[in-house]
């Protein structure tokens, strides 16, 4: 967990991060959690009663100033009705792009043989992507 000290520095345990540096990730996600709060119509006080922290934390959170931990992260993923990958991913870093989606969605409905089939499949076509990735890089 993070706090802040008066210098305008995030403290990380020992070590402190100057705001002005702030890791890319933590200002998207700071700026992530704020926009689905208010797309669910949520005040921060709202959200602070639903995940079970003090509003203080909310403001801290979206202003970047505090980190939440995992367990708050879970809470605050069940309150906005989210995962917690979308509390802390861009839509684009994580899961199949709409090309696929409806195919993976398909899969789900498969019986148990024929979906350790399709996962065979597709982990033997990621493995030769990333051979091939490797080959070029080499």
């Amino acid at each position: 967990m993070t706090s802040t000290s008066g210098a305008g520095r995030v403290l990380l345990g020992p070590r402190s991060v100057h705001l002005a540096h702030e890791p890319a990730v933590w200002r998207w996600c700071r700026r992530r959690r704020a926009t689905l709060r208010k797309d669910k119509g949520l005040a921060q006080q709202a959200l602070a009663d639903q995940v079970g922290v003090h509003v203080i934390q909310i403001r801290r959170y979206e202003a970047g100033s505090s980190q939440p931990t995992l367990d708050v992260i879970k809470r605050l993923a069940v309150a906005l009705s989210v995962s917690s990958d979308a509390l802390l991913f861009d839509s684009e870093e994580r899961g199949p792009d709409e090309e696929l989606r409806y195919q993976f969605e398909g899969i789900r409905h498969f019986d148990p043989e024929d979906r350790k089939v399709a996962k065979a499949v597709i982990d033997g076509l990621i493995l030769k992507s990333q051979a091939k990735r490797l080959a070029a890089g080499s």
